[in-house]
């Protein structure tokens, strides 16, 4: 009854360059999830992989593991590495001999305009190795939009400043559309000045909607926190014998990823009966009659609405749409659920709950994605290595494939000019043609990014995240 766990490690002798976090990258693009854990506190210098040889893991499909892990094991003895057994963008600069300086800036750009920088250098390892496990920017980030610099270029001069006083010649900048922006505008005003630095975009949104990249970092997790919360809502509205009516409200301002991702939980039997994206003009009349169609017929209703529905003159449903905008001019979306929930009770009399689930989706560590972190960590590496080879003004992206007739995902390079700005949103024919769902080529498109659990660092059975010296740099 019990299920095997095989672990191993590196002989404390082995003379390679490459850590079991590259073995575990390598695997991952031949179809394999295998991660790679450091040990407890006592132990933290000890990394291991570990397989879980479940009942359908055949002596073939070992056969095949073993033969794939010595192929990626010669791969890795045969290249020039520049990382030692670190993780992201932070920890493969520290290793990089030619990188004699890694700073993070305090809150983003605001942090280099500021003089606020991090000596990295100065934190423990082990807490630099919590830093994947640790939810929301360790540094801080911001909402602040740049200049044209052909209009202004005051924040550019000071940039470019603060690079000179520092000796920058790499600049990583993750983020989503707005990151990438202010990352192309940095890199195309170096160059116009004639200033050497190379300049990479680091994918990280949950919301998914970067161009080119067939995913992004961070939201298989807050997708499968959306589903799971799906899951555990459908349980507890069904607990009296009175029928309900609930309405989740999702984040999405105009890309419906991370609600589309409810419909991860409705393939499992405990979802949303209702779905809706921004990608399709959203009609009241129509919600109203698909609500009472489905509450008549089951006696309960669970509907999953992105924050970013709109009507079909472009206006926001929800009705805080005028009170605020955030930095980059976007409307603050809010209060959705509340709005939907007074207009369905006022249409059937049911009894109606509005949920909005806010920032819980985007920082809920606890259900993190395995695949989705080890990703995340793959991704900052590939930029580090490119940028130190002499690529500069491009950001890092996924291409999915399959191996052996598995999942696998590599990185590829993209343009900064061609992501800046540019949304990717959920593709039309993946939404249902009654406008109220998706079909399952979203659920064959997600459901591989969600898997694999991580082995989340404890403190008296409290997550323990990473706590950062951030020592300013002189």
């Amino acid at each position: 009854s019990h299920i095997p766990i095989v672990c191993w490690g590196l002989k404390d002798d082995a003379d390679v360059e490459w850590s079991l976090c590259d073995l575990s990258d390598r695997l991952r693009m031949s179809g394999w999830l295998v991660p790679a854990y450091p040990m407890p506190a006592d132990m933290q210098d000890t990394t291991v992989q570990r397989v879980v040889a479940r009942a359908d893991f055949s002596m073939q499909l070992a056969i095949k593991l073993v033969e794939d892990m010595k192929k990626e094991m010669d791969t890795l003895n045969k290249a020039k590495f520049v990382t030692g057994n670190t993780q992201g963008v932070i920890q493969t600069a520290l290793k990089t001999p030619c990188i004699t300086q890694v700073l993070g800036a305090a809150h983003g750009i605001k942090g280099v305009l500021e003089d606020k920088l991090y000596d990295m250098a100065q934190e423990d390892p082990a807490e630099l190795d919590l830093m994947k496990y640790t939810p929301s920017s360790a540094l801080g980030s911001c909402r602040y939009k740049m200049a044209d610099p052909d209009v202004d270029d005051t924040d550019y001069k000071r940039i470019l400043e603060i690079f000179k006083k520092y000796n920058v010649r790499y600049f990583f900048y993750n983020g989503g559309n707005d990151s990438m922006d202010t990352c192309n505008k940095i890199s195309k005003y170096m160059q116009k000045v004639g200033y050497e630095c190379r300049v990479m975009g680091v994918p990280k949104t949950i919301d998914n909607d970067l161009f080119g990249t067939d995913h992004c970092p961070g939201y298989a997790s807050a997708a499968k926190y959306i589903a799971t919360s799906c899951m555990e809502v459908y349980q507890d509205a069904r607990v009296y014998d009175t029928g309900m009516i609930c309405i989740i409200e999702i984040m999405g301002r105009h890309a419906g990823w991370l609600t589309a991702a409810a419909a991860l939980a409705t393939e499992y039997g405990a979802g949303p009966d209702l779905i809706y994206l921004p990608e399709r003009d959203f009609d009241m009349d129509k919600f109203l009659a698909d609500v009472e169609r489905v509450y008549k017929e089951k006696g309960n209703c669970m509907v999953a609405v992105s924050e970013g529905i709109h009507y079909a003159d472009g206006s926001f449903v929800s009705e805080a749409k005028t009170s605020a905008t955030d930095g980059f001019g976007h409307a603050q979306l809010g209060g959705l659920a509340a709005r939907l929930a007074d207009v369905v009770k006022q249409k059937t009399g049911a009894k109606v709950r509005g949920i909005e689930l806010s920032l819980l989706q985007r920082c809920a560590a606890h259900l993190a994605s395995e695949t989705d972190i080890e990703e995340a960590v793959m991704a900052g590496r590939a930029a580090v290595e490119n940028a130190v080879a002499g690529i500069t003004d491009k950001m890092v992206a996924f291409e999915r494939g399959t191996v052996n007739g598995r999942y696998a995902c590599k990185t590829k390079l993209l343009p900064l000019t061609e992501v800046a700005n540019a949304e990717k949103k959920v593709p039309q024919e993946w939404i249902n043609a009654e406008g109220n769902g998706v079909t399952h080529d979203f659920i064959d498109y997600a459901l591989p990014l969600i898997q694999g659990e991580p082995k989340l660092p404890k403190e008296d059975s409290l997550p323990r995240f990473a706590r950062l010296k951030k020592v300013l740099a002189k």
